[in-house]
């Protein structure tokens, strides 16, 4: 029985042993934190607002054209400044005015320079070599210079011709043409013409008082008692005289073509062979019918 109760034993201890390396394992093998209980619902909420809001908003970039910066670094764009600032301003500047008004008065002097030397050549400025005492002015060219309504006036009447003036082409460097063109409308100087549009003012004209002629009430009421034909009744009488009205196109009848008929050719006799019996042979084609 010894031997028995030995392996009785035996197996006793390692089934224990096997239990205890099984508890060792799901211990390491747990986490060492806890998980957090679900926060209620409106904890959850505000903390997806929070990342939402944290998210930097993003801004859509248009890559195609360039943004307006200010003044700008190259020269040419320096120039176009120039230009729009003499152009608003209407008076006279020096170059210095210019510079400071472009933030370039620190600049280099070569840089100084080059800016006034394109300035001199541009098409659309004036340069003034005696203003400001000698410093040098400039000023903006506009297209026509009128910048009064006596000037317009001035200049409409010393035109060899009735051509009138476009008022895009006054506002370039007269920017409160509009309003005197106006004025001098509901004054009776000028014949203006509008867009259907906008009402704004497209071409002037100078309105000649000596071209102005008295019309008598009598011949008035004569030219208002003309009867004008209706507009279908007048197609008809051109139609009725064979006229075609100028909004129909004219239809040209094709000629029916007469059919020719076909005349039967004569048939040909064919080549004589027996020259040698035409003293023998007689001829009877007159009998042919």
């Amino acid at each position: 029985m010894s031997y028995l109760d030995n392996q009785i034993n035996a197996f006793k201890s390692n089934l224990t042993s096997s239990s205890a390396k099984l508890s060792n394992k799901r211990t390491a093998a747990a986490p060492t934190t806890s998980t957090p209980s679900p926060a209620p619902s409106h904890a959850s909420a505000s903390t997806k607002n929070e990342l939402k809001r944290k998210r930097p908003e993003q801004t859509h970039v248009v890559y195609s054209q360039p943004a307006d910066t200010g003044t700008g670094k190259n020269v040419m764009t320096q120039i176009t400044y120039a230009v729009d600032y003499l152009k608003t301003k209407g008076t006279p500047q020096t170059l210095q005015d210019l510079l400071s008004y472009l933030s370039l008065q620190y600049r280099e002097d070569d840089y100084k320079r080059t800016i006034g030397t394109i300035l001199q050549n541009h098409e659309k400025i004036s340069f003034d070599r005696t203003g400001a005492d000698g410093l040098g002015t400039f000023s903006f060219r506009p297209i026509h210079n009128i910048r009064s309504p006596a000037q317009l006036l001035g200049h409409l009447q010393s035109q060899p011709t009735a051509q009138g003036l476009n008022v895009r082409a006054l506002r370039d460097g007269w920017p409160g043409a509009e309003d005197a063109i106006n004025q001098l409308e509901s004054q009776g100087k000028l014949l203006v013409t509008r867009n259907k549009k906008d009402d704004h003012a497209k071409m002037v004209w100078p309105n000649d008082p000596s071209l102005r002629f008295h019309i008598d009430d009598e011949f008035k009421s004569m030219w208002h008692k003309i009867r004008l034909p209706e507009a279908g009744a007048l197609a008809e009488e051109l139609e009725r005289e064979g006229l075609t009205p100028t909004n129909k196109s004219r239809v040209v009848r094709a000629k029916p073509k007469m059919l020719e008929k076909k005349t039967k050719k004569p048939r040909k006799s064919g080549k004589t062979t027996n020259t040698h019996m035409v003293g023998v042979l007689r001829d009877y084609s007159h009998l042919k019918k």
